[in-house]
């Protein structure tokens, strides 16, 4: 008989942050999301923080108004009450208190700005800002429009967009070689737009395409990436150059593109992947998720 071990509390947390993610603008209550980590109210407040470094209501109101302001800037056509009400805000006043506090601007105040002249965090990293030169003088080419099945995925969490994140894809990579899994297929999810989230509290997920389910859950843990309509642009390059093309991907082609930005995590499949290999070239698609309306 298959002894499976009792998820411990990262992965436990792990499949809240996973419910939280797939749909940032539904009813994410704390009761709800305790049952999901199987632990009492109380409990799991104590627990979400230890794991996560905040508390469940923070990180919650943090990646609802980092999508807001997403979708503020790149969605031109909808309201301050409609962006609101998609990153799951019941007012206009309670979201525009919230989204002031965290970047000091009013909404109205922050679509206004220039994206191509605001300060970027990673431009104070300055192998980016040498990429953000080289890419600027670059033509951006045309995506495909395609609809993609989901992906199941065992994957290790990271904070922060940099050179740490080879940390994750070691560990995933020894992992695999324990577990007899194949390692081919690569995946890297994006949770934050490092335009304005400083490069060290970005969150990044390393991923590897699995079949079956993982029989222990503990520092790697399963996902499935959610299918749907994506836009997918072939990118390639050396370390410092993606984030500024995946910025000029968000700020040129998305808002004269006529489509929307879902809240599901952008992503990329790695065919060379710039944390692995002694060069720090990558080649890889980059997926933007997309919707109609």
């Amino acid at each position: 008989m298959l002894f499976i071990m009792k998820p411990n509390a990262q992965s436990r947390i792990n499949d809240v942050l996973y419910h939280i993610h797939r749909d940032i603008s539904s009813d994410l209550g704390a009761r709800e999301l305790a049952k999901i980590a199987a632990y009492s109210e109380q409990h799991f407040h104590r627990v979400f923080k230890d794991v996560v470094g905040e508390s469940v209501a923070a990180y919650i109101r943090r990646v609802r108004i980092e999508y807001a302001a997403n979708q503020l800037m790149f969605s031109s056509d909808l309201t301050v009450l409609e962006v609101a009400n998609n990153c799951g805000f019941e007012s206009v006043s309670s979201f525009s208190r919230v989204f002031k506090k965290r970047f000091q601007v009013s909404p109205g105040e922050w679509r206004k700005g220039d994206i191509e002249t605001n300060d970027k965090p990673y431009l104070s990293d300055s192998e980016i800002a040498a990429g953000y030169r080289k890419v600027a003088k670059d033509p951006l080419a045309e995506p495909r429009i395609v609809e993609v099945e989901a992906r199941k995925v065992a994957y290790v969490r990271h904070k922060g967009y940099g050179r740490s994140i080879k940390q994750a894809w070691l560990l995933l990579q020894a992992w695999a070689k324990h577990e007899g899994r194949c390692f081919d297929r690569q995946f890297g999810l994006h949770h934050s737009n490092p335009a304005w989230i400083p490069l060290d509290q970005c969150r990044y997920v390393a991923c590897i395409e699995i079949e079956g389910s993982l029989s222990h859950r503990g520092k790697v843990n399963e996902l499935v990436i959610p299918g749907g309509l994506y836009g997918v642009f072939s990118l390639q390059g050396k370390y410092g150059e993606l984030l500024p093309q995946v910025s000029k991907i968000m700020e040129e082609w998305l808002p004269t593109s006529g489509l929307k930005m879902r809240s599901t995590p952008a992503y990329v499949e790695y065919h060379k992947n710039h944390f692995l290999e002694g060069d720090e070239c990558f080649e890889l698609e980059f997926y933007l998720p997309l919707s109609f309306y």
